[in-house]
């Protein structure tokens, strides 16, 4: 099935990368981990040198468009001083308990033009914690606390709902989804019960090879197929927060293979740094970030000479050089780049509509340019944006053939990588 993006999704499609910050009590108590019971004193939530401009800074110089914040996760502690529960930064010792960090990330984000996102889980365990007990009292302080955000910060973009531990508790979507969409009528959901964007399935930064944006879920209590673009939540560690355990740092292959397999396949990358208990960026995960943003760059900054996407026939596109690139810039087909990616965009403004396509390079790398060429890669859908590696090959044209669609399908670009 075909279905269109509203614009509101295109616009978050088009952000590509954003970066999540765990940060929050657990930052304070390294060992625990979700669930786990054990209780966490609000005391010893006490950032020396808490810098959200650091954070925000650092993620938008390697790419990252948008920014969330952990506003208040499974363990309840509130990252503002919420007049709804005892348990928040109003309770440590941090400026004596006058502190606000989502004031000090919101203020961040828009102090670097990044979009500003908040994360708050549902549920919540620990002595401190609202109960499940009476549904419509947890509802309301649910709602409470959520309008806190709502209406105490400006314009949020990206409301990040974690659906984790909520047990049988049934919540009252329309009136939650209505008081959210009343207070900022242009914000972004993730997640649950009225979703503009979905969880991508796993945690390991890693989209589907068929990613047509389209699912099948309940929709404010109704099964409905609707548009909703993927997003994948990954960590540069092995933890979602600051853990004393720093060898767990993923590589710059690993971390480049996310982004490829993430918004090389349509969707976003979510990727999670933890700020450590200083409140800052861990100076390890800055230098990989770097190293990351550098191998990215070294990778896709730069296309071959090639020339603008051409249209041979209705589902037959191709990219190749000119007479003057190859006699001029080049001077010897036997002596052009060798080729190593590709990446293809669609127009998905209706909807994608490709199904299956097999991408070919002509051969050999001599004048004149031969019709001889071989299938270097056979995929599903294309989508906003594709990423393919190709083994390293001297190709002087690129033929992409749409085997399948459903509706029109418009191929805009196709560019190819040394």
């Amino acid at each position: 099935m075909k279905i269109a993006p509203t614009e509101k999704q295109l616009n978050f499609l088009n952000l590509e990368f954003g970066a999540f910050f765990h940060f929050g009590i657990r930052t304070f108590n390294h060992g625990h981990r979700d669930w786990d019971g054990r209780e966490m004193s609000a005391e010893t939530f006490n950032p020396s040198s808490l810098d959200c401009r650091q954070w925000v800074r650092e993620v938008k110089a390697v790419g990252a468009k948008y920014a969330i914040l952990t506003t208040k996760h499974h363990d309840g502690f509130a990252l503002w001083p919420s007049k709804y529960t005892s348990y928040s930064v109003a309770a440590s010792p941090w400026k004596n308990g006058c502190g606000d960090v989502v004031a000090e990330f919101v203020d961040a984000c828009r102090a670097e033009g990044v979009a500003v996102g908040l994360y708050y889980s549902p549920a919540q365990w620990g002595t401190s914690a609202v109960t499940f007990d009476k549904e419509e009292e947890y509802d309301d302080y649910f709602i409470n606390q959520i309008s806190e955000l709502l209406t105490g910060y400006g314009k949020i973009d990206y409301l990040w709902f974690d659906g984790c531990g909520s047990g049988d508790h049934k919540y009252d979507e329309k009136r939650i989804i209505g008081v959210i969409r009343s207070l900022q009528p242009q914000i972004t959901i993730f997640g649950m019960w009225d979703p503009d964007t979905v969880w991508v399935g796993n945690e390991d930064g890693y989209a589907p090879e068929c990613n047509t944006g389209v699912v099948t879920m309940k929709v404010l209590g109704e099964m409905k197929t609707i548009f909703a673009p993927y997003e994948c939540d990954c960590r540069i560690r092995g933890h979602w927060f600051y853990d004393l355990d720093m060898n767990t740092l993923k590589s710059v292959d690993e971390l480049c293979a996310m982004y490829e397999l993430s918004v090389g396949r349509g969707a976003n990358l979510l990727l999670n740094i933890g700020p450590d208990d200083r409140g800052l960026l861990p100076d390890a995960d800055i230098a990989r970030l770097r190293q990351m943003r550098a191998e990215l760059d070294l990778r896709y900054a730069h296309p071959l000479l090639f020339e603008p996407i051409k249209k041979e026939s209705e589902n037959t596109y191709s990219v190749e050089y000119s007479d003057y690139t190859l006699n001029t810039l080049i001077g010897d087909t036997d002596n052009i780049p060798l080729c190593r990616a590709v990446i293809i965009n669609e127009d998905i403004t209706a909807g994608v509509g490709s199904r299956a396509f097999k991408l070919w390079a002509h051969i050999p790398s001599r004048k004149p340019i031969s019709d001889k060429k071989i299938c270097v890669f056979i995929g599903e859908t294309v989508g906003r944006k594709r990423i393919i590696r190709i083994p390293p090959m001297r190709a002087p044209k690129f033929t992409l053939e749409i085997l399948e669609r459903e509706g029109e399908c418009n191929i805009t670009n196709l560019e190819v990588y040394g």
